[in-house]
């Protein structure tokens, strides 16, 4: 779309506060200062519920998530699907993995 110069800065200047002024987001109802209170203050006004919070299981591994999700377990093993994978070894940044035992005569 092509705009001349003029329509182009007013319809910019739109967007511009004038000082002095402070955007809506900032004040009201759901302002990030008393949101908590307000919101209960609310719903003790219209008689609701709090909404129930679920809490995350903190004991959950992201492998038991994404079992939970998909049905798919990670810990089996993706060739026989029956063995459990298990961590050997891990490396770190910038080494070198070694190699198996008697590897080196």
């Amino acid at each position: 779309m092509r705009l001349d110069v003029d329509e182009f800065i007013r319809r910019f200047l739109l967007h511009v506060l004038p000082s002095g002024f402070q955007r809506i987001r900032h004040y009201g109802l759901l302002a990030n200062c008393c949101r908590a209170v307000k919101l209960a203050r609310c719903r003790q006004l219209l008689d609701a519920p709090a909404p129930a919070v679920k809490l995350p299981d903190a004991a959950l591994d992201y492998r038991d998530r994404y079992q939970q999700l998909t049905g798919k377990s990670l810990r089996d093993c993706p060739k026989c699907g029956h063995g459990h994978m298990i961590c050997i070894e891990t490396f770190l940044p910038g080494t070198l993995p070694r190699g198996p035992p008697g590897a080196c005569s």
